[in-house]
């Protein structure tokens, strides 16, 4: 299946402060990253990809449009994703992450904005982010392809036969433990 990358617009990430700005304690645990389709009709999403920065945890709201009479709404379809199994270490902190539409909570037609939601619970880290953020949908389908009968169904391979003693060495097979 064919996939063809949906031209996007990533908006600066906004972080939501909990707490006093001016203090280490005040440090912003969660962000949001708004992704919007200018050019694009609504249309369905098949695969994101992108690289992990020290993000711990991901959730994914798309605005999808229901029909022309009634306004576009916000269904989260991935919901706290992890992506650093332990958010105080470094495994999968710089990882290449790619998520499929099997893998969301909600149907990915008719997308026409995209809401990523970022969370890092750990003091340890400063920043973290995703970097490299791609979208794709479904391509064209290809068309298909007839291949000849006997290349749908290949003969089996043939077995080799045995080794047989050969100068002093022998085939474990054939050997026993008595």
């Amino acid at each position: 299946m064919s996939r063809v990358l949906v031209p996007c617009h990533v908006k600066g990430s906004v972080a939501l402060q909990v707490g006093d700005v001016r203090t280490s304690q005040g440090r912003p645990g969660v962000l949001v990253i708004d992704v919007t389709f200018p050019s694009v009709a609504p249309f369905e999403l098949q695969e994101i990809t992108f690289k992990n920065y020290y993000t711990a945890f991901l959730s994914i709201r798309v605005r999808q449009y229901t029909s022309a009479h009634t306004p576009a709404k916000w269904v989260t379809c991935l919901r706290d994703y992890c992506l650093m199994p332990d958010p105080h270490s470094e495994e999968g902190a710089q990882e290449y992450v790619s998520l499929f539409k099997h893998q969301m909570l909600c149907d990915m037609a008719r997308i026409s904005e995209l809401r990523l939601i970022l969370r890092q619970p750990s003091p340890l880290w400063l920043s973290f982010t995703v970097e490299e953020l791609q979208i794709y949908q479904q391509g064209p389908k290809s068309p298909s392809v007839t291949f000849p009968k006997w290349l749908s169904h290949p003969v089996p391979c043939e077995q080799p036969a045995l080794l047989r003693e050969v100068d002093g060495c022998y085939d474990l097979n054939l050997l026993s433990y008595t």
